[in-house]
C-alpha cells in the first residue's frame, strides 16, 4: 500500500470513507478486512457501522451520540492510524469458511459452455477450476446479501456479458473478470452464469440476515441435479 493511503474522504455528515487503493488488489482487500476486525474491537459507542468494501472502508456514525468535545473525522483518523500501527488480527484465523453447493447442470449454467469455449477448456475443467479456486468475499453490496468474491482462477477470467440479462434467478453463481458472485435475489445481471445453488442467501428474519460477510472464505462444491432438488426440500433457514 502506498504511503498516500489510506485517504480520508467525508461521506456526507455522518460517515467517513478510508480509501486504501484505487484498484482492486487482493492483498490490500485482505488488509481492509483485518482493519475492520481491529476497528470493531475498539469501536466507539457513537459508531453505528463499519463497512469494508473492495478498495476502502466506510465508518458510519450517529451525530447525536458524538460527544461535544470530539470531532468525528479527526477521532476516526486517529483510531485508524493506531490500528494500522499495531499488529493486525490474523484474517485466516478470524474468517469463516462458507460451503456453497452448486449444480452446474446446463439448465442452470446458462453460460457454462460459452465460458469453456472462451477459456479453451472443457466444461468439466471449468467446473473443477471454479471449485478449486481460493475464493474470499471482498465485499457485500449491490443488493442485500450480494457477495463479490475474489480469487477466481485466472484461466476462468471472462469479461462481463455485452448485454446484461434482465432476470437472473436467485441462487445463480456467476463469474466475470477475476471474481465470482452469488445472486441472493432474482434480479438483473451481466455476469456469466455457471450454475445455481439451492441455498437461501438472504433472510431478513435471520440474525445476521445474510450468509456472507466480508473476509469469509468460500468453497464451491459441485452437486448433481438430483442433490439440488433434494436440497430444495430442506432449504437452509
Amino acid at each position: 500500500m502506498s504511503s498516500q493511503f489510506p485517504l480520508c474522504i467525508p461521506l456526507g455528515d455522518a460517515a467517513i470513507l478510508f480509501q486504501f487503493s484505487h484498484g482492486i488488489d487482493l492483498a490490500v482487500n485482505a488488509q481492509i478486512q483485518q482493519v475492520a476486525f481491529a476497528l470493531r474491537q475498539r469501536q466507539p459507542a457513537w459508531v453505528r457501522d463499519i463497512v469494508p468494501a473492495l478498495t476502502g472502508l466506510a465508518i458510519h456514525y450517529d451525530l447525536s451520540m458524538v460527544p461535544q468535545d470530539i470531532e468525528p473525522a479527526t477521532a476516526l483518523s486517529t483510531l485508524m492510524t493506531e490500528c494500522l500501527a499495531r499488529r493486525l488480527p490474523n484474517l485466516d484465523k478470524l474468517a469463516r469458511t462458507i460451503t456453497v453447493p452448486v449444480c452446474y447442470d446446463p439448465s442452470f449454467g446458462l453460460d457454462l459452455e460459452a465460458v469453456a469455449e472462451q477459456c479453451k477448456l472443457s466444461i468439466a475443467e471449468v467446473i473443477t477450476r471454479h471449485c478449486a479456486s481460493a475464493h474470499r468475499v471482498l465485499m457485500v453490496g449491490f443488493s442485500p446479501g450480494h457477495p463479490y468474491i475474489g480469487g477466481l482462477d485466472a484461466r476462468l477470467s471472462v469479461p462481463r456479458l455485452t448485454t446484461p440479462r434482465p432476470i437472473v434467478q436467485a441462487g445463480s453463481v456467476a463469474i466475470a473478470n477475476t471474481q465470482s458472485v452469488v445472486y441472493p435475489w432474482t434480479i438483473s445481471g451481466g455476469w456469466s452464469i455457471l450454475g445455481r445453488s439451492p441455498m437461501r442467501f438472504f433472510n431478513p428474519d435471520n440474525n445476521p440476515p445474510t450468509v456472507f460477510s466480508p473476509g469469509d472464505r468460500v468453497q464451491f462444491v459441485a452437486i448433481s441435479r438430483a442433490e439440488y432438488e433434494q436440497s430444495l426440500q430442506t432449504p437452509n433457514r
